[in-house]
């Protein structure tokens, strides 16, 4: 996205949106043919990145739009990750490997006490998730 001038950046979301909120993977493909038709000539390394990482863009097709929607929805890695970044810029060089370990714990558990807003739908995603990866999620 950095490289899309400002003035196609809210069009070209919207169409990348058509993407990556089709209903099926066939659905998402003819979606990036029309998207890759209208914005290559433009921008052509954006949908070519596009096209070359299909194969590990198209597996988020077998969940749900619910899930797919928490996955694709960053916003608290984001936080989590620029609290990361001011943690370092704090501090760059810790003593040791424990204490870089203790601080990134310390500042994940502040970062963790902003996070109020539930995930909308969490009783039918984490059902959802917990059927495919039997045994891998706390009941």
């Amino acid at each position: 996205m950095k490289y899309v001038a400002d003035k196609d950046r809210k069009p070209f979301c919207a169409d990348l949106k058509t993407i990556y909120q089709a209903p099926t993977k066939e659905k998402a493909l003819e979606a990036l043919e029309r998207v890759t038709d209208k914005w290559s000539v433009k921008y052509p390394n954006s949908m070519k990145s596009w096209k070359q990482n299909w194969d590990a863009i198209s597996p988020i097709f077998k969940f749900s739009a619910e899930v797919r929607k928490v996955i694709y929805t960053t916003n608290a890695i984001e936080s989590l990750n620029a609290t990361y970044r001011k943690l370092n810029r704090q501090r760059s060089v810790f003593p040791s490997d424990a204490a870089l370990l203790k601080a990134l714990y310390l500042s994940t558990f502040e970062a963790t006490k902003k996070w109020t807003m539930p995930i909308r739908n969490w009783g039918q995603v984490y059902g959802e998730l917990c059927i495919m990866y039997e045994g891998r999620l706390p009941e």
